[in-house]
C-alpha cells in the first residue's frame, strides 16, 4: 500500500525577479517519516521551505500540505492550517524581551483559550521533553546555542503539530551539541507521532536522521530517497556532495590567463 502522502509538490517553480530558484521541483513526504531537504548554499531550500509554509507564492505549480493546495488557499483558510504546523527557526527566533516560558507558552496565549494553569503545565511539559525543566525563567540572552535551538523546537511543537519543518538544526552549533540535537529531533518524532521536513546542508545529520532526502541543486529537485539509495548514486554531483569534494577540477594557469585576457 502506497505510503500517504502530507506534503505534495508538483512542478513548483519560483522566481526573484529574473532569477528563477526554483525549477519545476516534485517532492513528497510521506506521513510519520523524517525528510531531509539538502544543498548547497544557493540551491533553493529557503526558498523551497517558504513555499512549503505558504509564505511565498510560486511563479507556477503546487504544493499540498496536510491536504490542502496552499497555493490557491484563501488567506483564513491558510492561517487555520498553520495551526496543525510548528516550525523551528534557523536562529531560534525567540522574542528576546520574554523569558523561555513565556516563549514557548505564545502559541497557546495567542491561538487559544487555555486557562494559564493549563498553559503553565503544557509548557513544562514540552520544555521537560526538550531537557529544559527549570529554565522557564530564563532569558534568551543567557541561553547557550543548544539551549536556544532547544527552546526553538519546544515551542514549535506546544500545540502538538502534525507537521513540524526545523530549519538548520545544527548550524552554529558544535559536533556533540549538533549530536544531542539530532537525537531530540528523533525522540521528539517517537513522542509526538509527527511528521518532520528538516532543511539542512549537514551531511551527518541528515544520515543520521532522515527516512529519506532530497537533494537540491540549482533550484532543482535531483534526487529523492533513502540514506541508502543516497549513498549507491552515480551522480556526479551527488557523489561530490558526499564525499566533501569540488565538482569541477579547477583550470590549469594556462586557462586562468586566457580567460582574463581574451577579449569580450
Amino acid at each position: 500500500m502506497p505510503a500517504e502522502n502530507i506534503v505534495k509538490i508538483n512542478r513548483l517553480t519560483a522566481h526573484y525577479g529574473e532569477r528563477k530558484v526554483l525549477n519545476q521541483v516534485d517532492m513528497a513526504v510521506h506521513t510519520g517519516e523524517i525528510m531531509a531537504v539538502m544543498g548547497g548554499s544557493g540551491a533553493g531550500k529557503s526558498t523551497l521551505l517558504r513555499h512549503m509554509l505558504g509564505l511565498q507564492q510560486p511563479t507556477s505549480g503546487h504544493v499540498h500540505v496536510l491536504g490542502k493546495d496552499i497555493t490557491t488557499l484563501a488567506k483564513k483558510d491558510l492561517y487555520a492550517l498553520r495551526k496543525k504546523m510548528g516550525v523551528a527557526f534557523q536562529g531560534g527566533a525567540l522574542l528576546t524581551s520574554m523569558n523561555v516560558g513565556d516563549n514557548v507558552a505564545l502559541p497557546l496565549r495567542e491561538l487559544t483559550q487555555l486557562d494559564e494553569n493549563t498553559i503553565r503545565i503544557m509548557t513544562r511539559m514540552k520544555l521537560e521533553m526538550v531537557n529544559l525543566a527549570g529554565c522557564e525563567k530564563m532569558m534568551p540572552a543567557e541561553l547557550s546555542g543548544g539551549m536556544l535551538k532547544r527552546t526553538a523546537l519546544a515551542r514549535a511543537v506546544i500545540m502538538d503539530p502534525r507537521l513540524l519543518f526545523i530549519d538548520e538544526p545544527s548550524s552554529g552549533l558544535d559536533p556533540i551539541t549538533a549530536v544531542e540535537i539530532d537525537e531530540l529531533i528523533l525522540s521528539l518524532r517517537r513522542a509526538l507521532n509527527m511528521t518532520i521536513v528538516v532543511i539542512t546542508h549537514e551531511l551527518q545529520s541528515a544520515l543520521k536522521i532522515a527516512d529519506r532526502i532530497t537533494v537540491l541543486t540549482e533550484g532543482k529537485a535531483i534526487f529523492t530517497g533513502t540514506v541508502e539509495q543516497l549513498q549507491q548514486s552515480d551522480d556526479g554531483y551527488i557523489k561530490s556532495f558526499l564525499s566533501r569534494q569540488p565538482l569541477n577540477q579547477q583550470s590549469s594557469d594556462e586557462d586562468y590567463m586566457r580567460r582574463l585576457t581574451e577579449n569580450s
